[in-house]
């Protein structure tokens, strides 16, 4: 008996379909796993709802040190972090994550719109950066743009300081 390239067809996509339920169950397909850092209280957890719907959040850490210790153990994907933290502050502990080999990529959400701040962060290493105010409409596409390995810096804050 032979089988007509139709019923091939219908059969490889029922296997493929079983296959692809079968990894997502297993969880071998998986949310890009983001850390976030800030010591702004409540600000992770406002970061975090904006982000669950399409990343997992691993971790939310309050200083720096507490970042270069959970990023070194938790291994995630994105680092979302302000500059201005306590014990170290974002700045260094992203240059500590990079000399220590960490892969991840870096955005940086913060107040600061000073052009020094934004050359020093992306001299460290990170491929995003952020205004606190635009995190609605920018961070997502922020993090989108590390992962593909492009450098965001807001448009709006291109624009501000002349750049």
């Amino acid at each position: 008996m032979t089988t007509s390239i139709a019923e091939q067809t219908v059969r490889t996509m029922i296997g493929a379909e079983a296959l692809w339920a079968r990894i997502h169950r297993m969880g071998v397909l998986s949310k890009v796993r983001i850390l976030l850092a800030d010591d702004h209280p409540g600000f992770p957890e406002i970061e975090e709802r904006l982000l669950e719907s399409e990343f997992e959040v691993v971790g939310k850490v309050r200083n720096g040190q507490a970042l270069f210790e959970e990023a070194m153990r938790l291994k995630p994907d994105v680092i979302v972090t302000d500059i201005s933290m306590p014990i170290l502050n974002g700045i260094e502990a992203v240059d500590r994550l990079m000399e220590s080999g960490c892969n991840s990529r870096i955005v940086f959400l913060t107040v600061h719109s000073d052009t020094e701040f934004v050359r020093r962060c992306l001299s460290a290493g990170a491929f995003g950066y952020v205004r606190k105010p635009r995190i609605a409409s920018e961070l997502i596409l922020a993090i989108h743009e590390a992962l593909a390995g492009n450098i965001f810096v807001s448009p709006h804050l291109q624009q501000h300081n002349g750049g």
